[in-house]
């Protein structure tokens, strides 16, 4: 359906239910053709993660479930307009041996535990780093400024001024590295609740601007795709859900009128 083999399912559904590193671990060792890898990138740069950062975003605005059929929609759109200009990527390619090999369940156990505990740890030093860095912007004041040179920005992505810290926590450093700030600033703050799925569906959709398509982009892949794609499509994901918005509320005030 999206213009890839049955292989790519391996790589994209990891990426779907752990994250980009199970992705790309996967993309690594089987031979997936460069504009193969850039499909599968561009759906898990979109849809990754989902398990945790539906649950982070659920907390901190939007229906958890809601969010992550967009952002499954969104990479499956994207992915079959960008496939168009990579020429024929459905082509089957074979599964290397060392796949298929069952290892010692206390192996992958250990491996498992060992990784889940470096996360840990670095999830743990970024969030104490943003809170950190944040109270001590407040502290000085430059919190009201800094949010002023990203007004037109907000414009252009459609969404409300007030949400700025949010979008930049999440454009810098992702949904989940970004967690502490994201459900902070929304208990603190009040938004309403389309100004909130605004910006959940605009980050939902593209979040975590430097790390993550940096993954790909140190593999050889075009960083054209990595970035731009999913950049629109946020844009365009929030346009349609405000026209959606718009003509909902013209409907309803219309019938509601027709009762009366």
């Amino acid at each position: 359906m999206i213009n890839l083999p049955p292989e790519a399912a391996l790589p994209i559904i990891a990426g779907m239910a752990i994250n980009l590193y199970a992705c790309i671990a996967i993309i690594t060792v089987v031979p997936f053709t460069i504009p193969q890898m850039t499909l599968i990138a561009v759906f898990t740069l979109i849809a990754h993660n989902l398990i945790m950062e539906g649950i982070i975003q659920h907390k901190s605005g939007i229906n958890g479930a809601k969010i992550t059929v967009i952002r499954i929609v969104a990479a499956v759109i994207t992915v079959l307009i960008v496939s168009q200009f990579l020429g024929d990527t459905s082509q089957s390619v074979a599964l290397p041996a060392s796949l298929t090999i069952r290892q010692p369940f206390f192996n992958i156990a250990g491996e498992w535990a060992a990784g889940t505990l470096g996360l840990i740890v670095k999830i743990l030093g970024i969030i104490m780093g943003l809170m950190v860095i944040l109270e001590w912007l407040k502290a000085l004041g430059w919190i009201t400024p800094l949010l002023k040179v990203f007004k037109p920005l907000m414009r252009i992505l459609g969404l409300p001024e007030d949400t700025a810290m949010m979008y930049m926590a999440a454009a810098l450093f992702g949904v989940f590295y970004g967690s502490a700030v994201l459900v902070e600033e929304t208990k603190k703050q009040t938004f309403k609740k389309d100004e909130l799925e605004r910006l959940h569906i605009s980050i939902g959709i593209n979040h975590s601007m430097v790390e993550d398509p940096a993954l790909f982009a140190v593999l050889g892949l075009n960083a054209f795709w990595m970035w731009v794609p999913k950049i629109i499509m946020s844009i365009v994901a929030v346009q349609i859900y405000r026209a959606y918005i718009y003509l909902w509320s013209k409907i309803f005030r219309r019938s509601t009128g027709n009762i009366v």
